[in-house]
């Protein structure tokens, strides 16, 4: 059983996540809060498996809801997903680098919202491609950042290879994408994908993209 916590200050909003995830049995909504504190508190009670944050909540938002929730040592299997209105939101890259495992649009359809809470809760990220290259474009026109120390290091253990895959990734490939642009087969692409996630600290999918954009392994501009 996926256990979920939600979190926005809407309430019909979360009646309307509520309902579509509880109808699912291998998904359990175990609290709701309106406000980045509560949602904290919450999920620092209920220990969940994915939380669902919306970035714009008044008081504490959800970005330094995030960041408390993500940096916690007793909350390291909990998996953040970003809720915004806006798919082209500005906060939602720096909630990636922070660590959210993905984002997904208010409006999501019924089944890419469930598809993105097991995808996130089984390791993977909630980012789809074309909503990757967006981001990326979108965040390009800003400063970019100098990747973290540990891991810069782990960029310079990457195999060529391996630095080509974290570079398709950051594009928003999948791994049957990558496999087919390199001439690979999917186990290989994705065992790739892991070890370099393994080598520079990578909880998932999403803080590659983040990475592979810090590094300049990827420009806006470069993707098509």
């Amino acid at each position: 059983m996926i256990r979920v916590v939600l979190a926005d200050d809407q309430a019909l909003v979360r009646a309307g996540f509520r309902m579509l995830l509880d109808a699912d049995p291998g998904i359990e909504v175990v609290g709701e809060a309106a406000d980045g504190a509560t949602a904290v508190a919450l999920v620092r009670e209920q220990v969940p498996d994915v939380v669902l944050m919306d970035i714009r909540m008044p008081g504490m938002d959800g970005l330094a809801a995030t960041a408390q929730v993500l940096t916690d040592p007793a909350l390291e299997q909990v998996r953040v997903v970003m809720l915004t209105t806006f798919e082209l939101d500005e906060y939602v890259f720096e909630a990636l680098r922070l660590g959210a495992s993905g984002f997904l649009v208010k409006d999501t359809e019924p089944a890419e919202l469930l598809a993105s809470v097991r995808a996130v809760a089984r390791g993977d990220a909630a980012l789809s491609p074309g909503v990757t290259r967006r981001l990326i474009e979108h965040v390009g026109q800003r400063v970019r950042p100098a990747p973290e120390p540990q891991r810069l290091a782990g960029l310079a253990a990457l195999t060529a290879r391996e630095r080509e895959v974290v570079a398709l990734v950051g594009e928003g490939l999948s791994n049957e994408e990558i496999a087919e642009r390199l001439v690979l087969s999917p186990a290989t692409a994705k065992t790739h994908v892991s070890r370099a996630m393994l080598k520079v600290g990578a909880r998932d999918r999403a803080q590659l993209v983040v990475l592979a954009y810090e590094a300049g392994l990827i420009r806006p501009g470069w993707m098509a």
